[in-house]
């Protein structure tokens, strides 16, 4: 706290564990940042990581340290003498904290774009599968697949939430997110014998690189101009977005593909209707002829019975046909309702 001049209440939001939405917060000193797995806190002159030594955050520390190399590695250049290449991070003007932002965004939304594009790598072949066989192994793996589309979508909606109310804010409040410009007033002889100074001077201000000493010089020009931040934001707010896109292509896909196997499901279930409506009509017609075979088969003596044994084959015969009838005439009638296709 006393480092990075921040209260209490802001190093709750990299705590790994509590649970805090997606925020990038300007204070005083310090950008609190808290973006997926990614939870630093960046000042004028350095970046603060939580657990730089995990396999998700190994990727921005080396992107880190690429882009914004030690400064004590450009001083030691620039009193040797030696002619070396100029770093890429020394061509760029722009003030440290908006580089060290750029490659958590960066970081960010790359990361959530190979995570939507493995997911889709496994969820169209399982999808199409689905739609080919039917089958309980089928249907467990697109729930599952799924879920993890509902998740990612969450987590990609917290990032994209959050750099849209930042563009939607006034100048402001995406003013307090430069730093390098605070600290340039701070320590200019202008704020000196002007209004009371907000923003104490750094013990380490001889620290800051020669890119963010720049954009300090630059920057007193229009504290509310904030297009730098504007465009930065912008561009990883349309990286998100069409991750987010992506991830809504892929919903409607497994919605209409739900549709698909509910239609193929209920074409099913009225064939098994249809299938037990003829069957049904056929127990009718054996049941009848049970009937008169049962009447015909008690055995009780009665005196019609002499002399007529030559009527047992007529009464099977007209009894069958008489049966038949009525299952021809029941599957008619179902037929013309329209209760059994064609």
């Amino acid at each position: 706290m006393q480092r990075v001049h921040i209260h209490a209440r802001d190093l709750r939001i990299v705590d790994p564990l509590l649970s805090y939405p997606s925020a990038i917060l300007g204070r005083d000193r310090a950008i609190v940042l808290n973006l997926e797995h990614i939870k630093a806190i960046i000042t004028a002159e350095e970046v603060l990581l939580r657990d730089p030594l995990d396999e998700n955050v190994i990727p921005i520390v080396e992107e880190l340290q690429r882009r914004l190399p030690p400064v004590n590695s450009n001083r030691e250049n620039q009193t040797d003498g030696s002619e070396f290449p100029v770093d890429a991070a020394e061509e760029d003007e722009s003030s440290f904290e908006f580089r060290a932002l750029e490659v958590a965004l960066e970081v960010i939304c790359s990361f959530l774009a190979a995570r939507t594009t493995e997911l889709e790598t496994a969820a169209y072949p399982a999808l199409d599968l689905l739609t080919s066989k039917i089958s309980s192994h089928n249907l467990d793996r697109v729930r599952k697949l799924k879920s993890a589309m509902t998740r990612l979508t969450a987590r990609v909606q917290k990032v994209r939430d959050e750099l849209e109310q930042l563009l939607d804010d006034d100048d402001d409040d995406m003013a307090d997110l430069y730093l390098s410009r605070k600290l340039a007033g701070a320590c200019s002889p202008v704020s000196a014998s002007g209004p009371p100074n907000w923003y104490p001077a750094s013990p380490t201000i001889g620290s800051i690189s020669r890119a963010s000493r720049a954009s300090m010089v630059t920057g007193r020009g229009d504290e509310n101009d904030v297009d730098e931040l504007e465009m930065l934001l912008e561009a990883y707010f349309m990286q998100i977005d069409g991750t987010l896109n992506k991830l809504a292509t892929l919903r409607e896909y497994i919605d209409d593909t739900e549709d698909y196997i509910n239609i193929q499901l209920d074409n099913h279930r009225n064939q098994l209707i249809q299938l037990e409506l003829i069957l049904s009509s056929g127990t009718v017609g054996l049941s009848m002829y049970s009937l008169v075979c049962g009447i015909f088969g008690v055995n009780i003596p009665y005196s019609w019975n002499q002399d007529h044994g030559y009527m047992f084959k007529w009464v099977w015969i007209v009894t069958g046909i008489v049966c038949f009838s009525v299952f021809i005439v029941i599957v008619a009638y179902a037929r013309h309702k329209g209760l059994v296709g064609s």
